[in-house]
């Protein structure tokens, strides 16, 4: 029998005591919400131009009932055994191994979302470069090319001053009110290309688009495989479902709170790509913050690119801490699952976090472009998270409660899953070799 702490420990290591106050449904729904509308909203987009706007809002539609019907597998089995962490679930199922996984696709998914994060943060700040193609940032545009607003300066700045702080606290309850900032930013953010877009059409100035992927010499059918991983990681946040549930008052609340928070998710993520694809159209890049840097036609349409920009920017920096919580908590229970509550190891908490903090920043520094990061994280560690390893808890049933539906929903899920995460493997490596002959 493994150390209690496996299978037990919160994910989240400062898990509320007694003696402090539930947290808030109100403040479970914006931390969810928050999770899922982090960098996801940037590249959804540019899968409407790979598979055509119909496609595409029918496959948003589709994952994110999909992942409503993981969740609640994920919380109806918690509830019926004894784990209160996704990874003591697996353990429950499947032993050690289904405990490590979890942690091992936690991590991995988490420090990848938290690399993307810093990487468009870069781009509104400092610019990036698209082959010739020089985008600037914003501090660029306001004062010139210096060494002060250079990519690597500005990130550290922001990672000090901005994130540091905020990952220091030790409850998600307490990110609620920076959560609901984030979301009214997404909101601003979303608002303002809504109304540019439409702008555009009355103008006659929209982009031409497409309702269905375009097969020709450059794009071939299994070239479409390769944006479904983008919309599955754009839903990933089933990682902080046991951290903010196991804080209400009542963890049965979280199904409710998950739900609320996807709908909200799936209008941001429906109407940005909708009318993002609308103001660019094929032009549009991974990161759709670069297309803002474009000088407007008028002096109100350049200010709106730039509140544009450093909306979005601002919110991921407010997303940040979310994510690192859970990535931070399964780093620690698995290098020492031996030891106290990180929360009560002050040392131990630091050493973690500033290390954390480190190697995200470097990686955003090394890593110029968040497609193949999102391709990545999407077909392999998130689809596990999000669909195969829900899919499996509910086959196995180890508590014997799954209905005859719930097996068949979960083997569709999972076949899915395997399905179109092979595919886009497999169509990313094809590409890439023949890219490099």
């Amino acid at each position: 029998m493994p150390p209690t702490i496996e299978t037990h420990a919160p994910l989240l290591t400062a898990h509320a005591p007694p003696a402090v106050d539930p947290a808030s449904v109100s403040g479970a729904v914006f931390n969810v919400a928050t999770s899922i509308v982090g960098a996801g909203i940037m590249s959804i987009p540019a899968t409407l131009k790979v598979l055509g706007i119909i496609p595409a809002l029918g496959l948003i539609l589709i994952v994110g009932l999909l992942v409503d019907v993981s969740v609640e597998f994920l919380m109806r089995f918690t509830q019926s055994g004894e784990a209160i962490t996704y990874a003591g679930v697996m353990y429950e199922s499947f032993g050690r191994v289904g405990s490590v996984s979890t942690q091992a696709c936690v991590m991995v998914t988490n420090l990848g979302s938290l690399i993307i994060y810093l990487i468009i943060i870069g781009d509104v700040l400092s610019g990036s470069q698209n082959g010739e193609t020089v985008h600037l940032g914003v501090l660029q545009e306001w004062f010139g090319v210096h060494w002060w607003n250079s990519r690597e300066f500005a990130l550290l700045v922001t990672v000090i001053v901005v994130m540091l702080p905020l990952v220091l606290l030790k409850r998600v309850e307490s990110l609620k009110f920076s959560s609901a900032i984030s979301i009214l930013l997404a909101v601003v953010f979303v608002s303002i290309c809504t109304v540019k877009a439409i702008i555009a059409l009355i103008q006659g100035k929209a982009k031409n688009t497409r309702l269905v992927p375009q097969l020709d010499e450059q794009t071939s059918f299994f070239d479409l495989f390769t944006a479904v991983p983008v919309i599955v990681g754009a839903f990933n946040f089933h990682y902080n479902v046991h951290p903010i549930g196991f804080e209400l008052r009542k963890p049965s609340d979280m199904i409710s709170a998950v739900r609320i928070a996807l709908v909200i998710g799936t209008v941001i993520y429906i109407t940005i790509g909708l009318f993002g694809y609308l103001l660019f159209g094929d032009s549009i890049m991974p990161d759709l913050l670069v297309n803002f840097d474009r000088s407007s036609d008028t002096a109100a349409g350049a200010v709106l690119n730039v509140v544009i920009r450093l909306s979005y920017a601002i919110h991921l920096m407010l997303v940040f801490p979310l994510l690192n919580y859970p990535l931070r908590a399964n780093i620690d229970e698995f290098l020492f699952p031996g030891k106290p509550l990180l929360a009560s190891d002050t040392k131990r908490f630091l050493a973690l976090t500033l290390v954390l903090l480190v190697l995200t920043y470097l990686a955003a520094i090394a890593f110029p472009n968040i497609w193949i990061l999102f391709q990545f994280l999407g077909s392999t560690t998130a689809v596990c998270l999000a669909f195969i390893f829900p899919s499996a808890i509910a086959l196995r049933d180890v508590n014997g409660i799954s209905t005859r539906r719930d097996k068949i929903m979960a083997t569709i899920m999972m076949v899915l899953a395997v399905v179109t995460s092979i595919m886009a493997i497999s169509t990313d490596i094809y590409n890439l070799l023949v890219g490099n002959e």
